[in-house]
């Protein structure tokens, strides 16, 4: 008996953040609107189809969007909201299948090849997807359907918003070859120049390049990147997603300059990573922290902890050496962002019940914090470090 052919469809919410507010508050329809943080320091998290008409783009700087558009609505994410929208449409998904690989809140891989027997065709299932979650959650989605995991990504972003595309193996050359070579993902910036330089701009141009032209850009990867460009791909769709790691960062208002200002700050943020480790019963095997100064220069620095951990003082502690270490090297520096994550994460092993420890790491301190945060909200008790002089 023949294994059939593989139907994969990419669903992705069109604008979500931004299309929430615009669903919950009718005087934000049909207006250009951005969700993130301050006018002054903050930097767009969405942005809504009417203000990307003015080039504006996640990840922008929030006064960049105001120059672009002076008219520009913007308002606080409520994460809450969109999350429970995300937990909606998820939950449509698995009526159609199990296999169900999420990517962020508002975007999921669907392996739905069991699923054509019971619902009909892969096209009419993305159809009935696509009408649901516009009835469930008044939002609309853009849905591309296909043989593997790369193409259907590639398809869905073809026609949005509120598209759906189909593109089987023997529509690739047509579909695939006239698009720019940046729809393939992991081909970044610096990438696109180089292969500009050897005059690869297209899907075609490289999927015909030649070994030698290629290998000196992605060397042991030319031939995946080959085969990326000749829509090629065996990844399975996997429905469990393990969470690499867990952080919380935060931008400024004002620039950081003080070094005790960013040591509180690192405590806080430490703080909050700590206790969504402990509360997802997960522990950190390394912790990293993210530095963006004033001019927007990127850092981070990481360092393995063993054995690992999720207690608020020993994540603290070495976030903050690695925060020295980069001062030390970087004097006179001014912030502007601050993160702390915590990788490698392993479940948390029970420990010995009567050695009077308190799991791998962390404190009665930190159950007793998580205990009162819980009950009266995180803004209910913190460390006298954290408070502002």
């Amino acid at each position: 008996m023949a294994t059939p052919e593989r139907s994969i469809l990419h669903v992705d919410m069109d604008a979500f953040y931004a299309s929430v507010e615009q669903r919950d508050d009718p005087k934000l329809r049909g207006k250009p609107l951005v969700v993130g943080g301050s006018t002054n320091r903050g930097v767009v998290a969405a942005a809504s189809y009417e203000a990307r008409k003015f080039g504006i783009r996640s990840a922008m700087p929030m006064a960049e969007a105001l120059r672009r558009c002076p008219s520009l609505l913007r308002v606080n994410p409520r994460m809450s909201h969109y999350r429970a929208a995300s937990e909606m449409i998820f939950a449509i998904f698995r009526e159609f299948t199990p296999l169900v690989e999420g990517l962020s809140l508002d975007e999921a891989f669907l392996d739905v090849t069991a699923s054509v027997r019971l619902f009909g065709s892969p096209e009419n299932i993305a159809a009935r997807i696509k009408s649901r979650i516009l009835e469930d959650t008044g939002l609309t989605s853009s849905v591309g359907v296909a043989r593997n995991k790369l193409v259907a990504k590639i398809a869905s972003d073809l026609d949005k918003p509120d598209g759906l595309t189909v593109i089987f193996p023997d529509a690739y050359r047509a579909r695939l070859d006239p698009l720019p070579v940046r729809v393939i993902p992991g081909i970044g910036s610096e990438t696109l120049k180089r292969l500009a330089s050897i005059g690869v701009t297209t899907v075609r141009d490289l999927r015909i390049a030649t070994d030698r032209d290629l290998e000196p850009i992605f060397g042991r990867f030319t031939r995946k990147t080959r085969d990326r460009a000749s829509g090629i791909d065996e990844r399975p769709v996997v429905p469990i997603r393990e969470e690499k790691s867990i952080s919380a960062e935060e931008t400024y208002d004002q620039d950081l300059s003080r070094r005790a200002d960013m040591e509180r700050e690192l405590l806080r943020l430490t703080e909050r990573t700590a206790a969504r480790l402990r509360k997802a019963a997960l522990c950190a095997g390394s912790v990293h922290i993210k530095i963006r100064e004033a001019d927007f220069s990127t850092y981070t620095r990481q360092r393995s902890i063993k054995p690992p951990a999720n207690g608020t003082d020993q994540l603290y502690a070495i976030a903050k050496e690695l925060l020295g270490t980069w001062l030390a090297g970087n004097p006179g520096a001014r912030i502007r962002l601050l993160g702390v994550g915590g990788g490698k994460l392993a479940a948390v092993e029970q420990g010995d019940l009567f050695a009077g420890d308190h799991g791998q790491g962390h404190s009665a301190i930190d159950e007793t914090v998580d205990e009162i945060r819980q009950k009266f909200g995180s803004l209910s008790l913190g460390r006298a470090k954290t408070l502002d002089r």
